[in-house]
């Protein structure tokens, strides 16, 4: 049994310029490469971690509505809880994302346009239980294979533009400026 529980409603969500504001992260983990011909050096493999979706096929990143009462990063890393059941640091905001919902259109936004935070979670912990696990399931991947199973394509764009490439200025020692939509939290 999850001790921890989702939260609901719409009573605390925070909406700016007709969008829902929604915080989102890109959870990832490092395994080795057991691949023989990388050489003497032991490389390490950088995977992501997806969600399936509740609505249709296809996987996700969690994410979910930023509310009034936290920051970006403290709903991003609460998303993470809830839909994937995982613990870990917010190392780099990735940028931001608009996108249209077609699920959640409300009097606040009726056109259903959102504009998501999307940050880059280095995962530290794998719950056991967690507050959506009846209805999601988890896969760590490679990033050309979450490329490819990506649902959305603001999502695709937050990993190959966002995530790909500051993770790969940050693995190698550089300063890891955020990508995608480049805007400042």
């Amino acid at each position: 049994m999850c001790d921890l529980v989702a939260r609901t409603g719409r009573h605390q969500q925070r909406y700016e310029d007709g969008r829902r504001l929604v915080a989102g992260c890109i959870p990832f983990r490092y395994r080795a490469n057991n691949d023989e011909t990388s050489g003497d050096e032991q490389k390490k493999v950088v995977e992501v971690l997806m969600i399936n979706s509740q609505s249709g096929p296809g996987l996700l990143f969690p994410k979910g509505g930023w509310e009034n009462d936290e920051t970006v990063e403290q709903a991003a890393a609460r998303e993470a809880i809830e839909e994937a059941g995982v613990r870990g640091d917010i190392v780099q905001f990735l940028g931001f994302y608009d996108f249209k919902s077609k699920t959640h259109q409300d009097a606040c936004c009726p056109e259903g346009m959102c504009r998501a935070a999307v940050f880059a979670l280095h995962v530290k912990e794998e719950l056991a239980s967690w507050p959506e696990q009846s209805t999601r399931r988890r896969t760590w991947m490679t990033l050309p294979e979450a490329t490819s199973q990506c649902r959305y394509q603001w999502m695709q764009e937050a990993l190959l533009t966002g995530f790909s490439d500051w993770h790969d200025k940050w693995s190698k020692g550089g300063c890891g400026g955020g990508g995608g939509g480049g805007d400042a939290v």
